[in-house]
């Protein structure tokens, strides 16, 4: 069998024209010992990929861009490096491919925040200056370490999500041991949101979620929150100080900040994973002193943790929300994260060999 060095993807080549997906052969990054290429099967639409493609977060890196980082497939080819995955298996990628693998950081269960080396699986640039580009396409290359197994009791389209999503809710979760007994909040019942509160039931915790008006109460509860908050003024009288860790998903930078913090325990956490393309309102330090509360954020997730959420998923039958489409429909998902019509996650069914094939 030939290398395989070359993918076919849905690209967008102007921001401006955003949802102008166009099918664009293109060649993968040069492959290294420890890189591993896959075939991708799914792959999620996260607000990522509208934030990208439509400029929020700047210009191109790359010529053109193929979004997507809540990658499922099929190795096909693996470097010489590469020991513990094998061509056949199935597998998942997530926002990261690759990092430095030296620093203290990456040696430390802490590579996803490398600040020597860290790469985007999609418009993120190598040190040998080739691109990556992601997962709406057929094949995918990774760095060994950014491509995880899957436990054989996870549908590939409820993992697809995980990789991105679900890790970067999951990730503060684990990093404030959030256990039973625990009192969680959320804020946003978005993509993000809604793997918070299922992540933090199965750990066991009691979830309140908090959300600007009532059209999601029915989903949330539904989900296993044990309540659901509407942001109106005076809402955090009744839960002043009661909070061990509030996860923030929204991406609104219009938030009662100052109210939301009063309602953390001592010494407690309030932690952004959701990313506005605004500045957030102010925040007053004298609303922090009183419960010595932090505000603070977190970033995806490292290897150890997306394996820990991953089985966490099998052993307490986690099911994420999702729709299915063709990946050719890849607009209309844009589209639904855009509108927020997405319920709560879209995964796009590769469909770039059977368009080639007819």
């Amino acid at each position: 069998m030939s290398p395989i060095n070359s993918s076919r993807g849905y690209a967008i080549h102007d921001q401006k024209d955003y949802k102008n997906f166009k099918l664009t052969d293109y060649e993968l990054k040069r492959e290294q010992a420890d890189d591993v290429t896959v075939h991708v099967e799914c792959c999620g639409t996260c607000g990522s990929d509208h934030h990208t493609i439509s400029g929020g977060w700047g210009p191109f890196v790359a010529p053109f861009c193929v979004t997507g980082h809540e990658i499922v497939g099929e190795v096909v080819q693996v470097g010489s490096n590469v020991k513990n995955l094998q061509v056949g298996q199935r597998v998942g990628i997530g926002a990261q491919s690759s990092s430095c693998m030296e620093c203290k950081y990456c040696k430390n269960d802490n590579e996803n925040y490398c600040p020597v080396a860290w790469t985007d699986t999609y418009q993120g640039k190598y040190p040998n200056g080739d691109f990556s580009q992601g997962g709406y396409s057929t094949h995918v290359r990774a760095h060994q370490q950014f491509v995880f197994p899957l436990p054989e009791g996870l549908r590939s389209v409820d993992a697809a999500s995980m990789l991105c999503a679900g890790v970067t809710s999951y990730s503060p979760l684990n990093r404030h041991n959030i256990g039973k007994g625990s009192k969680v909040g959320v804020v946003g019942l978005g993509g993000l949101g809604h793997y918070a509160v299922l992540f933090a039931k199965a750990l066991g915790a009691e979830v309140v979620v908090f959300s600007h008006s009532e059209r999601k109460k029915e989903d949330a509860l539904k989900m296993g929150a044990d309540e659901f908050v509407i942001t109106n003024k005076g809402f955090e009288e009744k839960y002043k100080m009661s909070l061990d860790i509030i996860v923030c998903t929204s991406s609104s930078s219009s938030l009662p900040l100052n109210e939301f913090i009063t309602t953390l325990d001592v010494g407690k956490h309030f932690v952004f994973v959701g990313m506005p393309e605004d500045e957030w309102p102010s925040l007053t330090s004298q609303a922090m002193a009183p419960n010595g509360a932090f505000v603070g954020s977190s970033h995806i997730g490292c290897r150890t943790e997306i394996l820990k959420m991953l089985d966490l998923a099998v052993e307490k039958n986690v099911k994420p929300w999702i729709t299915t489409r063709p990946m050719k429909e890849a607009a209309q998902s844009i589209e639904d994260v855009e509108t927020g019509k997405a319920r709560y996650r879209t995964i796009l069914l590769q469909d770039i060999d059977r368009e080639v094939q007819a």
